[in-house]
């Protein structure tokens, strides 16, 4: 079966692209991949972060003892209730891999660093599930009746999930910088600016908190740069949803056209 040849306009701009299928599953000679797969894999992608970030909110200021001000929410994978926030961490991991599968299939195939974008937010997606696999040290208190500040040394497991962590925030930066670079090239400059912004605010942030942990201000800027990173994520996911939807070319990036 031969695809409906058409033009359309691309982000309201005079760019115009061809051979857009009128079928829900696209070819692959550099045209995007439009099908109902694609669709519910950048939903996994844009529900990823609200399901974390509620989930997280929601023990912080009921779990006995927790402070978010000084607590990092990885701490709240400890104690009798630590297992919500291990599979909380899972499924979050497990969604944006998912998503990342979607972010890949979701732009044209000749789109330069989709593959790219895709690995990282993929790497980021299994750095959250390994994070929950190995679970922080107690500190700062917390679970209730751990010493204060962070413990002399460090066991294997909190070693792990800080080397994975570590790892998960470096592809989130990078993908957020790539993303930036995909919209600039596309003319979608603002989308290029609040892509760039959120990659650069990230990683203040972790470089924040990497040396100043249990500092309120600093704890509570990393706290901002999460929710801020995830919803950068589900804005991104939305939009390409939106574009899918209306059969246009998928234009990177949070904003709308």
């Amino acid at each position: 079966m031969t695809d409906r040849i058409t033009s359309v306009p691309v982000g309201g701009r005079s760019g115009m692209i061809s051979n857009v299928p009128s079928r829900r599953d696209g070819p692959s000679d550099g045209n995007l991949v439009d099908s109902n797969p694609t669709r519910w894999l950048l939903r996994c992608m844009a529900v990823a972060g609200p399901c974390y970030v509620v989930i997280s909110l929601l023990q912080a200021f009921t779990r006995t003892g927790f402070d978010p001000r000084i607590h990092e929410w990885s701490l709240l994978a400890l104690g009798s209730l630590g297992w919500i926030q291990t599979a909380n961490l899972i499924l979050t991991g497990a969604l944006l891999v998912a998503g990342a599968v979607g972010l890949a299939r979701a732009f044209p195939t000749r789109e330069r660093g989709r593959r790219f974008a895709a690995a990282l937010l993929a790497g980021y997606g299994v750095s959250c599930v390994a994070a929950g696999a190995f679970a922080a040290d107690p500190a700062y208190g917390f679970p209730v009746g751990a010493p204060d500040g962070r413990p002399p040394t460090s066991s294997l497991h909190a070693l792990l999930h800080l080397t994975f962590g570590g790892l998960g925030f470096l592809c989130l930066i990078i993908c957020c910088f790539v993303v930036a670079r995909i919209a600039a090239r596309h003319r979608r400059i603002r989308d290029a600016w609040i892509s760039l912004i959120v990659g650069v605010l990230f990683s203040c942030s972790f470089a924040g908190i990497a040396t100043g942990a249990g500092n309120p201000v600093i704890n509570l800027a990393f706290t901002g740069a999460i929710v801020l990173s995830f919803g950068w994520l589900t804005a991104v996911a939305a939009v390409l949803l939106g574009r899918l939807g209306r059969g246009l070319q998928p234009a990177p990036g949070p904003g709308r056209s």
